[in-house]
């Protein structure tokens, strides 16, 4: 067996070349290194995210107290559905509106219900 050694050489930094002009029309040139480059990334990471904590700061919230909805809890029986649910309790007819109302207190997805499921919904009048 035979082992060759190659000697460590020297590799030079890369470096990112743009051709500019000056107002005069002479040519110069900008040249960034590899320490350059991460420089420029680095401030412009800095002020992404002096940007975003300075729009995350921004309060969504308002100084009026909210009422609660007056509800009642309900067991889903066999074969209901939710729009069953929704027409008993609507005076107005809006069974749609119902529905969403429905889904909203009780964080539901969709339409799927499961028999023995308790259901928030609004109180009868």
């Amino acid at each position: 067996m035979s082992t060759m050694v190659l000697p460590a050489a020297a590799t030079p930094a890369r470096t990112v070349r743009a051709t500019t002009y000056a107002a005069d029309g002479r040519r110069s040139e900008l040249r960034l290194t590899r320490r350059g480059r991460l420089v420029v990334f680095l401030v412009g990471l800095l002020v992404a995210v002096a940007v975003a904590v300075a729009f995350a700061g921004v309060s969504v919230a308002t100084a009026e107290k909210g009422e609660p909805v007056p509800t009642d809890v309900i067991v889903v029986g066999s074969g209901a559905t939710l729009w069953d649910i929704a027409a008993a309790r609507t005076d107005d007819g809006d069974v749609r509106a119902m529905i969403s109302t429905i889904q909203d207190l009780n964080n539901l997805d969709g339409g799927m219900l499961v028999a023995g499921q308790r259901l928030l919904v609004p109180a009868a009048d």
